[in-house]
């Protein structure tokens, strides 16, 4: 007996229905060549996992053989809504039984989304058996029309509103992680359930750390790191430096500067495929800000920005000149915009409890006020003065954040800025949030939120947010932990599964 995949649209053999693709419109032609080379690719692999980033910035998925990915490709495949419903710690934080409040009927029910592969994004995952590719898709719900909860579609519109005015936002990542050894231990299934995560993997550090950048210390994890070097470069990341940070077995990896959305396709994939080169290895990857484990220093994700200009290709933060420590006056004009939208934006790059626990005054290269130097890491915003690669680096998100939610947020305040043209004032902006629940508090009363993020999806993510807050708010109650100290409840929380 012959079985297909189940679909509302067409097959492979093109009976029925056009595909969903082709009846909404959904690619443009770059996708559609992408797509006739995917499907030569697919004779030469067995899986696909097809996957979308989440609100919290986790990659969630399902694995198809390669024939059944061939209808995926053009009528998508049926996702259900959990990962929209669902906190950090799985509790229920988004009613589904009834009127959900956030503006999105399909929620009732928790009914399925339509997720629409971009084949641009298809590519085989190195050193897989079986083997196995992988491929970002884009939520879309029944009609055709992008999900209003769809990370990846906020970005899309800043970037369409950049290239109204020809320009192209450019990225550089700088990320912080952790690299531990796996030790064995109980499963954690001890207590896990919604809303309650089970015991953090048991793990042991690499090197006391606290030698920065010292060789010796990159030879103590070089066992993974070198051959991760390599696989990362096999998946086409334009990778430019894999270092030794601060903290015990701390890395900070770089990649060469991409165009936005590639940038935040490139985030979600390092991660996911860190944490799986490593596990299956035998070693814990975590992009969680600062782990509950002794001699720990907090990892930050510093997010290296420009704007080119697409009519003459030259960088609009270029002053001219070659004189060191200057920036354009449009340069200054973008810095302003990421000051002054920092303190209601900073749930979109630091959206974990634990995050704020880096912008603390004892970490003195992490961002404590909203301000700009030149050439100083201890600045909110850095700016590097290098003419024709003049660029800024703000320093203020987390690891773990989501890559198209932070970038977004950062690119359209830097844009609302450049158009503006006001020069940055360095006394003039509001305090950075000091907790998860004061960063709530700036986000729900911020109008530019909800013209970034539409009210679905602002609304999405204030009920996530409060359910993560108000858990930890209750544990904290009833465990009274010092004040200063990462808790059991954020390790368990995020160590494992960010």
């Amino acid at each position: 007996m012959i079985s297909r995949p189940w679909s509302r649209y067409g097959d492979e053999s093109g009976v029925g229905r056009p595909s969903f693709v082709a009846e909404f419109g959904l690619w443009d032609d770059r996708q559609a060549a992408a797509a006739e080379q995917v499907e030569v690719e697919l004779d030469e692999v067995d899986l696909v996992r097809v996957v979308f980033c989440d609100p919290h910035g986790l990659a969630r998925s399902k694995t198809v053989p390669a024939n059944v990915f061939r209808t995926v490709l053009r009528n998508g495949m049926d996702f259900s809504a959990g990962p929209f419903l669902f906190d950090t710690g799985h509790a229920v934080a988004v009613d589904f039984l009834a009127d959900s409040g956030v503006g999105v009927g399909e929620l009732l029910g928790a009914g399925d989304f339509v997720l629409v592969p971009d084949p641009r994004t298809f590519q085989v995952l190195p050193g897989t058996e079986p083997r196995t590719a992988w491929v970002l898709g884009d939520e879309y719900l029944r009609d055709g029309s992008p999900h209003p909860l769809a990370s990846r579609d906020v970005l899309r519109r800043v970037c369409a509103d950049y290239a109204k005015r020809d320009l192209a936002p450019v990225i550089g990542l700088e990320v912080e992680w952790y690299l531990t050894r796996l030790m064995g231990g109980p499963p954690g299934n001890a207590g896990n359930g919604f809303g309650l995560q089970g015991p953090a993997p048991v793990v042991e550090a690499m090197n006391p750390g606290y030698q920065f950048n010292l060789d010796a210390y990159y030879d103590s994890v070089a066992e993974v790191a070198d051959p991760l070097a390599g696989m990362l470069m096999a998946l086409g990341l334009p990778l430019r430096t894999l270092e030794h940070e601060s903290g015990p077995g701390q890395l900070e990896t770089t990649f060469g500067p991409m165009l936005a959305m590639d940038a935040a396709d490139a985030m979600l994939l390092f991660r996911t495929q860190v944490k799986r080169f490593c596990r299956r290895r035998g070693f814990h990857a975590s992009f969680m800000t600062l782990p509950r484990l002794d001699g720990f220093d907090p990892s930050g994700w510093h997010l290296h920005q420009s704007v080119t200009s697409t009519k003459t290709n030259a960088n609009v933060f270029a002053p001219g000149g070659g004189a060191q420590d200057t920036i354009s006056p449009e340069g200054e004009a973008y810095v302003e915009g990421l000051l002054s939208r920092a303190r209601e934006f900073c749930l979109l790059s630091v959206p974990t409890v634990n995050g704020y626990r880096r912008l603390a005054p004892q970490f003195t290269l992490s961002p404590t006020s909203v301000d700009w130097r030149f050439e100083d890491r201890s600045a909110m915003v850095r700016v590097l003065s290098g003419d024709s690669s003049t660029h800024v680096e703000n320093r203020i998100g987390e690891p773990c954040a989501n890559p198209y939610l932070t970038i977004a947020s950062q690119l359209y305040a830097g844009l609302e800025g450049l158009t503006a043209g006001t020069q940055a004032n360095r006394a003039a902006y509001p305090a950075l949030p000091n907790s998860l629940p004061e960063a709530l508090d700036a986000f729900r009363e911020s109008g530019r939120a909800e013209e970034l993020l539409g009210t679905p999806l602002k609304t999405c993510l204030t009920k996530l947010k409060e359910s993560e807050a108000s858990r930890f708010g209750e544990w904290c109650a009833a465990q009274r932990p010092p004040a200063d100290e990462v808790t059991e409840w954020e390790h368990r929380e995020y160590f494992g599964v960010f």
